[in-house]
């Protein structure tokens, strides 16, 4: 076991450009997709994604807030394993473009071209509840 920190994880979280949101659906089956992962490194438990008001994302946090992430960094030297990360927490959606524009990412504007006057634009904001996280032989759980 290694005593890797949350500030530790989230310098890693940073550097991976995708994470992967799962919600669970109206139906009770599970959904998973990829979300841009902003490259916000100062993760307290905290962090955000944003989508459009009317994807079945924004659907299924309302009626269920539970929410898991997924991170996967790049593969370590010598063919070390890569590092996994796995966040269990609940999702808000956030209608604000005061709290968008603290959260916006020039790189965004990809997926959202006028960036955070884009009509329908939401933000996600999942508050972890428990962080594991695997690292070749090292694995453990961060306290949030």
């Amino acid at each position: 076991m290694s005593d890797m920190t949350l500030h530790g994880l989230a310098k890693a979280m940073g550097k991976i450009d995708f994470a992967m949101l799962t919600t669970r659906t109206e139906g009770g089956m599970l959904a998973t997709r990829p979300m841009s992962n902003n490259g916000e490194v100062e993760w307290q438990g905290d962090s955000f994604y944003f989508s459009y008001d009317d994807a079945r994302t924004i659907s299924d946090i309302t009626a269920d807030p539970h929410v898991a992430l997924s991170f996967q960094g790049s593969a370590g030297l010598l063919g070390k394993p890569p590092l996994f990360i796995a966040v269990e927490g609940n999702g808000r959606i956030v209608r604000d473009k005061q709290a968008f524009a603290e959260h916006w990412m020039p790189d965004l504007e990809r997926w959202f071209p006028q960036g955070i006057d884009t009509p329908g634009l939401v933000m996600i904001h999942v508050r972890a509840v428990r962080v594991n996280y695997w690292n070749g032989a090292d694995e453990g759980e961060v306290a949030v």
